[in-house]
């Protein structure tokens, strides 16, 4: 379990999680290789309808969470787009309009932390050794 997190998160709880730093990668590498970006995006949503499949949806209740998954991790990409211009006030309501968590003071400071880690790094950083490039 997270910390500050309710006794019952649930793959819901810890997906949006994910999706919240998958949008702070996207944001920060929105001007890198397109391709590649794709590639990731793709990757990764495929990935969730296996683990949706796993868990043991059937087929039309995966085709509805996944859009509903993509809706939601676009609206997120919405709510983080001028996260750096925000204030403190303004980040904590974007966070609790996504995470169900009382206090989350932790959790701006460590998006900006997030945020500034990716920004020292380049998109290679991240993937290499994971895709290998085309030649």
């Amino acid at each position: 379990m997270y910390q500050g997190f309710s006794e019952d998160d649930t793959f819901s709880d810890r997906l949006v999680f994910f999706l919240i730093h998958f949008a702070f990668f996207l944001k920060v590498f929105k001007y890198n290789d397109k391709k590649i970006l794709q590639d990731i995006y793709d990757f990764i949503f495929r990935q969730l309808e296996l683990s949706i499949r796993e868990i043991g949806y059937g087929d039309a209740s995966i085709n509805k969470k996944m859009k509903d998954y993509i809706n939601l991790f676009h609206s997120i990409i919405n709510k983080i787009d001028n996260w750096d211009l925000s204030n403190k006030l303004e980040k904590k309501e974007k966070i609790k309009s996504l995470i169900n968590i009382s206090d989350n003071d932790d959790l701006i400071v460590y998006f900006d932390k997030y945020s500034i880690e990716l920004k020292n790094n380049t998109l290679n950083f991240y993937i290499k050794g994971v895709i290998k490039p085309e030649n």
